[in-house]
């Protein structure tokens, strides 16, 4: 069978979702000091979305920053260029049809303890990922994994899978060293029991290991001494805190952060002329779900009052809530990925006609409740904010809604389970390819839980299918176009906007730039 090295195009954007909370104090780089150049230590604010550090079952941002820390991949990508996958601890070949791929290990790569990264533990750690059941799990749906000697693994899919190697590039895909796993209690299977251990011990190979995690506060990683890979780390401590916005701001003035990754436009326009900035394009999208199941709400499921909705948005009103290099979402699929709408097709604000599908479909008669997250900020963009604008904006079409906000932790389960009448939410890739955004489809992960099934629209589910598994570039951008002009007319989800990601630093950091899935490559950050 002819094989062929697989380039796979994505985003070149990136973007950052937040959690707000208290963060314990640490001892600060001295910002008096005349060594900006020190690498003691470097101390970066966020607000925190994490509720593990286990590879196999991380699924939120900050998490991902932690885990790329700790965790080499088979896969990754160039710190300054997310469109092409390049070696980490393999290489690999693909055949023609885009169902085998084999890898192979290269480098005499070492874990923290100094012993061998080998196939067995590939093999082990991809499997666990699926085998849990967690909320990755569905990143490796079909693929099969096997040994085939000490240095070789191969993985086949029954259909094309063009996004494969981009998806062994995202953090969940973390080899682990599987004999300290298995000592602590790790499977493959829903039985695995490691969670405990890897939440404050790392088993990986990465330029970093872990000192100590508190998913309310902070994390303290410090150099992994035995690291043999490619990206030797600048700092010897990286402490990542958990700072609501306005301090960190205050805290990367001053030098008690040299790093702040969650302000919004606005704080970042009246940031203090010494603090640099890093902008670039995002690719968090930030859109509003009605909920399509006529059990959780009537008015919801009817396309007619869907409509409307749509119709009563005035973006370019809710798009000035966002800031600094923001724009108005086209899709469901943000600009900068293959297959992303044009400016021209983005939704449209048309009042009276929203006014007239709303009385059409009864809505007006009805008080809709819309739930969101209230202490999370996606790419500094305020929820609340974006929420109350919505409110006023529907209630001009004559459409009453409520606002019930409550904390990401509590909100999180009603929207994974299908339970919001209207959500208001945000996405952020798990990998840097189109076809993760194919999760809002019918029958899809967001798709159900926004209560629609593949049986509600059977084209949209059928484009769903085919852009999955077709390989040609050309073909794929045309699918996921044709996709998302359905989903704009035809789906319950209104994308609002694709937020700009503004990271704030000291002069002294160097190399900040932004991955979709990572959000900041810690091990990747320089010293001027």
């Amino acid at each position: 069978m002819i094989r062929r090295t697989v380039v796979i195009m994505s985003a070149l954007a990136v973007a950052a979702l937040t959690l707000t909370g208290c963060a314990q104090p640490v001892d600060p780089v001295d910002p008096g000091s005349d060594a900006p150049t020190s690498t003691e230590q470097i101390v970066i604010d966020t607000t925190f979305d994490i509720a593990t550090i286990d590879p196999g079952r991380e699924y939120e941002p900050t998490g991902q920053i932690v885990v790329k820390a700790l965790y080499d991949t088979l896969l990754t990508f160039a710190d300054n260029d997310t469109t092409t996958v390049i070696p980490d601890l393999a290489e690999y070949t693909a055949n023609d049809d885009l169902t085998e791929f084999v890898f192979t290990l290269v480098g005499d790569r070492v874990f923290s303890d100094g012993t061998a990264v080998t196939a067995d533990d590939v093999v082990f750690s991809l499997n666990r990922l699926i085998g849990m059941k967690g909320n990755p799990s569905f990143l490796l749906d079909g693929v099969t994994i096997t040994k085939t000697d000490d240095v070789t693994i191969t993985m086949t899919t029954e259909e094309s899978n063009p996004a494969l190697p981009a998806v062994l590039a995202t953090p969940s895909a973390g080899i682990l060293n599987s004999k300290v796993v298995i000592d602590n209690g790790g499977t493959t299977d829903e039985s695995d029991g490691a969670e405990t251990y890897l939440n404050s011990n790392s088993a990986g190979s990465g330029p970093y290991v872990l000192e100590m995690m508190d998913v309310a506060t902070q994390a303290i990683l410090v150099k992994n001494e035995n690291y043999n890979g490619s990206q030797k780390p600048t700092y010897e401590k990286v402490i990542l805190r958990n700072v609501e916005p306005a301090t960190q701001k205050m805290n990367v003035e001053r030098g008690d952060a040299q790093v702040a990754m969650g302000l919004s436009g606005d704080q970042v326009d009246a940031l203090d002329s010494s603090v640099s900035v890093s902008s670039t394009p995002s690719a968090t999208v930030v859109f509003l779900l009605m909920n399509s199941n006529p059990k959780v709400n009537e008015f919801t499921a009817k396309p007619k009052c869907v409509e409307a909705v749509k119709a009563a948005l005035n973006y370019e009103s809710i798009l000035e809530l966002a800031g600094r290099g923001a724009s108005q979402a086209t899709g469901v699929v943000p600009a900068g990925f293959l297959g992303a709408l044009p400016q021209s097709e983005a939704p449209k604000y048309d009042l009276e006609a929203a006014k007239v599908a709303a009385t059409e479909c009864g809505m007006t008669e009805s008080t809709i409740t819309l739930s969101l997250p209230n202490d999370i900020d996606p790419a500094g963009t305020s929820l609340t904010t974006v929420a109350q604008r919505i409110q006023q904006q529907l209630a001009e079409a004559g459409i009453t809604v409520e606002l019930a906000p409550a904390p990401f932790a509590t909100e999180i389960d009603a929207y994974r389970t299908g339970k919001e009448q209207i959500g208001l939410w945000y996405w952020n890739p798990d990998y840097m390819d189109p076809a993760n955004y194919l999760a809002f489809g019918p029958g899809q992960t967001v798709g159900l839980r926004a209560g629609w099934t593949a049986e509600m629209n059977p084209a949209a589910a059928e484009l769903v299918a085919k852009a999955y598994t077709t390989g040609d570039l050309n073909d794929r951008k045309t699918l996921f176009q044709d996709w998302g002009r359905l989903m704009n007319a035809e789906s319950p989800f209104i994308p609002l906007i694709q937020p700009g990601s503004n990271v704030a630093h000291q002069p002294s950091v160097t190399n900040v730039y932004y991955n979709p899935t990572w959000l900041i490559n810690v091990a990747g950050l320089g010293a001027a």
